[in-house]
């Protein structure tokens, strides 16, 4: 048996640091033109445009956590900021009285649409300009069995909360 530790191929770190700079380099433009737009973060974007494509604009917390890939505190925060400014509410899930229901408000979807089309001219002419419509398609290919494998472990709600003090 090796002792030496698991390492990527030149062509695999190649695809993997293309990957990670692209993602960087489109997120940076997309909050930039978010916050200079609607003073939207990257992630309030992410919830709003969730909430704006479910029928009833609303999602429990915990699947909006799992949707956006973000922790539980950091929702509960970035949500009670959204609050503040009338763009979505919260209340107690009528399914389940443990869980708590965010819904877009008609400020919401205002802001919402106020911010999309510049959304979708970033990430059209970073992303979409220099790929021909099967590059598109191929990239869809490709990414989409990625994302399951990743999105197949348990959602992060699921998983225990890790308490403090080392317990």
């Amino acid at each position: 048996m090796s002792d030496s530790p698991p390492s990527l191929d030149p062509v695999q770190l190649g695809a993997y640091f293309d990957l990670v700079e692209v993602s960087n380099l489109l997120r940076h433009a997309v909050e930039q033109q978010l916050r200079e737009a609607g003073d939207l973060s990257y992630v309030q974007f992410q919830l709003l445009a969730r909430l704006g494509d479910s029928p009833t604009g609303s999602h429990r917390m915990t699947d909006l956590a799992d949707g956006v890939v973000y922790s539980r505190s950091g929702l509960t925060y970035q949500v009670g900021l959204l609050a503040n400014e009338g763009l979505v509410v919260r209340a107690p899930s009528p399914d389940d009285e443990r869980s708590i229901t965010v819904t877009l408000t008609d400020a919401g979807r205002e802001l919402l649409a106020k911010v999309l089309p510049g959304h979708v001219e970033v990430v059209s002419s970073l992303l979409f300009a220099p790929l021909s419509p099967d590059d598109v398609k191929a990239l869809g290919e490709l990414l989409a069995p990625v994302r399951e494998h990743m999105r197949s472990t348990p959602p992060r709600s699921a998983a225990p909360r890790r308490r403090k003090g080392g317990a």
